[in-house]
């Protein structure tokens, strides 16, 4: 099962917190956008562009299943594969970490001129919207909740160590 599931908007920092908590626990790190890409064949903005939005959340979905059931490490979810109904269900028992960040340092963090498929239409206001609508549903999920704002990485890794269910 895997030992640690990383939620949250967006430039929270779930890809460099998964792979330094990974390393911390002495465990494997993945990625389930890094997945997709390679499911699909080509980058999660190409499939936005090419297939849509919907291809995209399916793919992602089965992405999540898939690591859920084989992956034993630490795992980073893509922002938005919380607002799949069928994925919150198989997050239910995991030991789910929300990456809490503010607009400012996920603004900083994401760059306004990104590639990131649902910011390309006025960034910083898209990504304001996603967080407010995405965040009852990480808070919902989560079992440990950190505030990534101004923080040192090890700082964090210590604080989800700490604060993971035993």
């Amino acid at each position: 099962m895997t030992k640690v599931v990383l939620i949250g908007p967006p430039g929270s920092g779930k890809t460099t917190l998964g792979r330094l908590l990974a390393q911390r626990l002495g465990l494997t790190f993945r990625d389930t956008d890094a997945d997709v890409e390679a499911v699909a064949g080509k980058a999660v903005s190409e499939i936005f562009i090419e297939d849509g939005e919907e291809r995209f959340r399916e793919l992602e979905h089965e992405a999540v299943r898939v690591a859920l059931a084989e992956h034993d490490g630490v795992l980073s979810l893509g922002g938005g594969a919380i607002l799949h109904e069928k994925t919150q269900e198989l997050l239910d028992g995991h030991p789910v970490v929300y990456l809490e960040v503010g607009l400012a340092d996920a603004v900083q963090r994401v760059g306004l001129g990104s590639a990131r498929p649902l910011l390309v239409l006025n960034p910083r206001s898209r990504l304001k919207k996603l967080m407010d609508e995405r965040r009852p549903i990480y808070e919902r999920l989560a079992v440990l909740r950190v505030v990534t704002d101004k923080r040192d990485p090890e700082e964090l890794v210590d604080e989800i160590v700490k604060g993971l269910p035993a």
